[in-house]
């Protein structure tokens, strides 16, 4: 990597990071925790380098990515997938990140490029003293260049994701998307039609990029090189579930630890509260959005 980028990476690792006031206080136990589920998985045996080789190390099992003005970094999964559960230990980097993407996220856009699908979690950059976004996105054969619908809903997170690792998954069934941070659903994305929900076949991926159009408060603040490089680090990956090689008899994972695989009335609870509390952006909420385009929004 070179002494320049280690004296860079350990000078971003300790800046000073936002401030988070409601720190300590938490939502309600979810009473389940499906990352248990999983034996947690390095990177190599899951992923391999899709693009920004040089922007990629791995130390101690934790593999880190970083975004500079030459490049970002990304990676994908060996086999794609038709469902199940998809985590990764995530830590952010402090200070000024604005316009960089940090993302962890299925997609078959390689298959089906301008005409895929995709789930997001996204973690929108930010300016000093702000916190993170988090947004979960969905969309359906589309490529999210403005022509399609996304589906999103974000957050600001009831921690600081700069201190530490915390774990980030995304469930996907036949019946429903879950996305859960430490084991904590905060949104669910079911299945009302086959025009509104992703059925095809998708690989899993992680990146870093700049996208600065649109990632910090709608394109305001862009990604500023003076404080490259901006760092991602993953880990402790957890990965179960139905590869697009699996038997037709192989079954989705569940949620929770009812036969059901739907979600429990604890984690019900849990989800509520952070969607009271923490929620910010709510697409079937945007008035200046056409709902016509999105018909789960009122079925």
């Amino acid at each position: 990597m070179g002494l320049i980028f280690l004296f860079s990476l350990v000078f971003i690792l300790t800046r000073p990071s936002v401030t988070v006031s409601n720190a300590g206080y938490g939502p309600p136990s979810p009473g389940f925790y499906p990352s248990s589920k999983f034996r947690s998985l390095t990177f190599n045996q899951c992923f391999r380098t899709l693009w920004g080789p040089n922007h990629q190390a791995i130390d101690n099992d934790a593999l880190t990515i970083w975004l500079d003005s030459s490049s970002g970094s990304g990676f994908k999964s060996f086999r794609p997938f038709r469902s199940g559960y998809f985590g990764a230990s995530i830590k952010l980097q402090p200070g000024y990140t604005a316009g960089v993407i940090t993302a962890f996220y299925f997609s078959n856009n390689e298959a089906h490029p301008g005409f895929q699908d995709e789930v997001d979690i996204e973690f929108l950059g930010t300016t000093f003293g702000k916190p993170y976004t988090l947004q979960t996105n969905v969309y359906i054969r589309g490529s999210g260049d403005g022509t399609i619908i996304g589906r999103e809903m974000k957050f600001h997170l009831w921690f600081d994701p700069t201190q530490n690792f915390h774990h980030y998954a995304i469930l996907w069934s036949p019946r429903d998307i879950i996305f859960f941070v430490d084991d904590v659903p905060i949104r669910r994305y079911p299945r009302k039609s086959a025009t509104t929900f992703p059925l095809r076949q998708m690989s899993l991926y992680g990146s870093i990029w700049d996208a600065s159009s649109w990632a910090t408060e709608d394109g305001k603040y862009k990604a500023d090189y003076r404080y490259q490089p901006f760092v991602g680090r993953f880990t402790n990956f957890r990965i179960g579930g139905c590869s697009a090689y699996s038997s037709p008899r192989c079954r989705p994972v569940s949620a929770s630890p009812g036969r059901s695989g739907g979600l429990s009335k604890r984690q019900y609870m849990a989800m509520k509260w952070v969607q009271a509390h923490h929620m910010v952006y709510h697409y079937c909420m945007d008035n200046k959005r056409d709902h016509s385009l999105t018909p789960e929004c009122w079925k």
